[in-house]
């Protein structure tokens, strides 16, 4: 890889993907449900020390958000466009602060996602937090195009047992096919 390779820039430690692939729900067959939760353990260039100025961390979470979403997308073995919901999270150790995770999650972190699924009008829920190793982040999605549609409102959870140390981020994107299971909500 070379020194201009996002994976390289962004110091990633691992990335874990997960796929959950349901195939039966309250005893009935499911067929096209499926998420992906993809996550990078990433080195925290701001622990251990105030910051005023996160800025270098809008461009880390674009780099990120862009390589988690093409890895999920093409977990799923989908198009692009197959790809119906979304969501991000993040975890950072106990030496960095909440407001890390906001710099890399929200300034420049959807647009990479948006492109590597094809579209994207609605915002892309999120959550963060400040944890330790094996620490869980439940990720909520959504529809990418309209975050009303209830039978995409969903979730998913991930947890990586070394991650994160105190000087790094679990970066996570989750990706959803089809919806939930048995899903018969209606709007009133």
């Amino acid at each position: 890889m070379s020194t201009d390779d996002p994976v390289r820039k962004a110091d990633i430690r691992k990335i874990v993907v997960q796929i959950e692939e349901t195939l039966k729900d309250n005893g009935k067959p499911v067929s096209g449900k499926s998420k992906v939760t993809v996550a990078a353990v990433i080195k925290n260039p701001y622990a251990g020390a105030y910051h005023e100025d996160l800025e270098p961390l809008y461009d880390l979470g674009k780099d990120i958000g862009g390589i988690l979403a093409r890895r999920g997308v093409a977990a799923l073995g989908v198009k692009p466009d197959d790809v119906v919901s979304y969501g991000k999270a993040a975890i950072v150790g106990t030496n960095g602060e909440i407001e890390h995770t906001a710099a890399v999650l929200h300034p420049r972190f959807g647009a990479p996602v948006r492109v590597a699924v094809g579209k994207g009008d609605d915002i892309i829920p999120g959550t963060k937090k400040v944890g330790g190793p094996g620490s869980i982040a439940v990720v909520p999605l959504t529809n990418k195009n309209s975050i009303w549609v209830f039978d995409d409102m969903d979730s998913t959870e991930i947890s990586i047992p070394d991650a994160p140390c105190p000087d790094e981020m679990v970066v996570i994107v989750a990706l959803g096919v089809g919806g939930r299971p048995l899903a018969r909500i209606k709007a009133d």
